[in-house]
């Protein structure tokens, strides 16, 4: 009785870890319904907006977000992803020396009349760090001519590598025409696809998002401020990004804030004038920071539980989540989260190795999932020695006979 006892005591410890009850899991709606639909709605009067949590990714409200528009200068967030990924791998250094080309010609060009510039003239030489202030701050059309030449050679192979990227990462309704933005047939993008851009550039590449929020730039004696007016607004963390005009795109902002421990990214495509489209994304800024809250709950590498094991050198192995959890939540709702855990096998067997998924941790609210993550082993834990494997064996064999 006493071995029948400590067998099914093992046993129990890892059984006891699979919840798995099918009457909730079959009432569960996932979070890619928008949840937050049955919110009062802020009323903006843009042809396509969309309001995202940077952390998880979670669309907080949204308007025609998929449909199809010119980018404007938001196209330069590809371009400068771009050179970041250039400078990344070495191919090219900040401190470069790029010579003008008659094509990176401001005044001599028809293409950019009219148009924003940083006022390059041929034979000027420029660094590749103030070629990067002058498209992001000046939102320099000559500027990212000259950038394209310098990285690929020409400007249809710089466009190129903006629509491999653009896949790459995730832009599904995205078409790159030419290296500034200027209304070209066949580009466009849509409000989705910029806040993924906005949120890849953050992740990836943090230093040139820093630049961003500068305010103003002076290049050749000109100064130029940065036309992202709620940089100037008190009442908002604005830290970047771009804004975008032409005759047909309309107004275009993408714009990202903090408060706490939450960043908030807007988009706004064809708004109808300047001051609509700051006026609009602080809107949606402030109603998203107003209504909701990102939480932390679990770190990253966490331990959550340990799990028992068999024909381990150890008899249990710790068990939490690869990257930090973020959950998007409506204010105040922290007590109504429900966790489900989920073991793969009723049997874990060693050898365990580091990162191994073994089973999924659930959020629930309202029978919505708000996320759902991979439980994995915080640790190696190799093949016992033959005794171990051997009692192990003989506990299995026991736990079938009583199971019978």
């Amino acid at each position: 009785m006493k071995i029948r006892k400590k067998i099914n005591k093992k046993i129990n410890q890892i059984t006891k870890l699979i919840i798995t009850i099918l009457t909730i899991y079959s009432t569960i709606i996932y979070a890619h319904e928008n949840i937050f639909n049955i919110l009062p709605q802020p009323s903006i009067g843009a042809k396509s907006y969309i309001l995202i949590d940077y952390n998880t990714g979670v669309i907080l409200t949204e308007k025609n977000s998929d449909e199809f528009h010119k980018p404007a200068s938001l196209a330069k967030i590809m371009t400068s992803y771009v050179i970041s990924q250039a400078i990344s791998k070495g191919n090219i250094h900040r401190h470069d020396d790029v010579v003008v080309s008659k094509n990176s010609w401001a005044t001599g060009n028809e293409e950019f009349n009219g148009s924003s510039l940083m006022f390059l003239q041929i034979g000027d030489h420029i660094s590749v760090e103030n070629l990067i202030k002058g498209i992001i701050l000046q939102s320099g059309n000559d500027a990212c001519v000259a950038i394209a030449e310098y990285i690929s050679g020409n400007q249809e192979k710089f466009v190129n590598l903006m629509n491999f990227y653009a896949k790459k990462i995730g832009l599904k309704n995205t078409c790159f025409k030419n290296v500034h933005g200027l209304d070209e047939s066949g580009q466009y993008t849509t409000a989705k696809d910029m806040a993924i851009m906005g949120k890849v550039l953050i992740r990836d590449f943090p230093y040139e998002y820093s630049i961003y929020k500068q305010k103003s730039f002076t290049f050749n004696h000109i100064f130029q401020k940065n036309r992202n007016l709620l940089l100037w607004d008190n009442t908002l963390n604005v830290d970047g990004i771009k804004t975008g005009h032409t005759e047909n795109a309309g107004y275009n902002i993408i714009a990202s804030a903090t408060k706490n421990n939450m960043r908030l990214i807007v988009v706004i495509l064809g708004d109808k004038t300047e001051q609509d489209r700051r006026k609009n994304s602080k809107k949606l800024l402030n109603w998203g920071f107003e209504t909701f809250r990102t939480i932390n709950p679990i770190k990253k590498n966490q331990k959550i539980a340990s799990i028992p094991i068999l024909y381990g050198k150890y008899s249990s192995v710790r068990v939490g989540i690869k990257n930090n959890v973020y959950l998007t939540i409506l204010k105040n709702q922290e007590k109504k989260i429900k966790i489900l855990y989920h073991i793969k096998n009723n049997k874990i067997l060693a050898p365990i190795y580091k990162n191994q998924v073994l089973g999924s941790m659930t959020f629930i609210i309202n029978n919505h999932i708000i996320g759902k993550y991979s439980l994995v082993s915080l640790e190696n834990v190799s093949k016992g020695n033959i005794f171990i494997c051997l009692l192990d064996y003989i506990r299995l064999l026991i736990s079938k006979w009583i199971h019978q």
